[in-house]
């Protein structure tokens, strides 16, 4: 559910125009995909009770929460300082984003306008801009709990998953002795 969630998600930003870093794009498609394919290996393991595939759905889900569980606290640990920091780092080594924030906050620069700089923004034509950067810290605060928060949940998801994988990988196969459960 979450892999579809991601690779919609992804077409959808690139549909409405929100995105145009094929990169940025691509990576989040390749994730939901990989993902997806985890899920498919869980379920035909659980299918066929196959203990191999159950033992490698089981130990790729683990090695996801653990990224996941420390992405998430890492998100919701940033203070003020450190998220600004981490936006000014992003803002100046990416130009695809740039020309995306300009363009979608209407917005010039990102702590001062400069009107000798290009600028994708509509407010650019008339040099009345604002920076970007009071704009973005506003919102990244929220966006960065909330992607946290949700990371968190689905890493705790997650971790039952490794340990309901656990016990069934555990269980023995009914078909291969009927009366083991009698």
């Amino acid at each position: 559910l979450v892999s579809l969630l991601l690779i919609g998600i992804a077409a959808w930003g690139i549909g409405f125009g929100l995105i145009s870093s094929f990169r940025v794009v691509g990576v989040v498609i390749a994730v939901g995909i990989f993902l997806f394919i985890i899920a498919l290996v869980g379920l035909i393991g659980a299918v066929k009770h196959h203990q191999v595939l159950l033992f490698f759905y089981m130990i790729i889900l683990l090695l996801v929460f653990i990224v996941q569980f420390s992405v998430s606290c890492a998100c919701l640990a940033l203070n003020k300082e450190q998220q600004s920091e981490l936006l000014e780092v992003g803002w100046n080594n990416t130009n695809s984003a740039r020309t995306d924030i300009e363009r979608n906050l209407n917005c010039c620069g990102f702590r001062a306008f400069n009107p000798n700089e290009t600028c994708f923004s509509d407010c650019f034509r008339s040099h009345q801009c604002q920076p970007c950067a009071p704009i973005i810290e506003e919102y990244s605060g929220m966006v960065l709990r909330f992607v946290g928060g949700i990371g968190l949940f689905f890493s705790f998801t997650e971790i039952l998953g490794v340990w309901l994988t656990y016990r069934y990988r555990n269980q023995k196969d009914p078909r291969a002795n009927p009366s083991a459960f009698l």
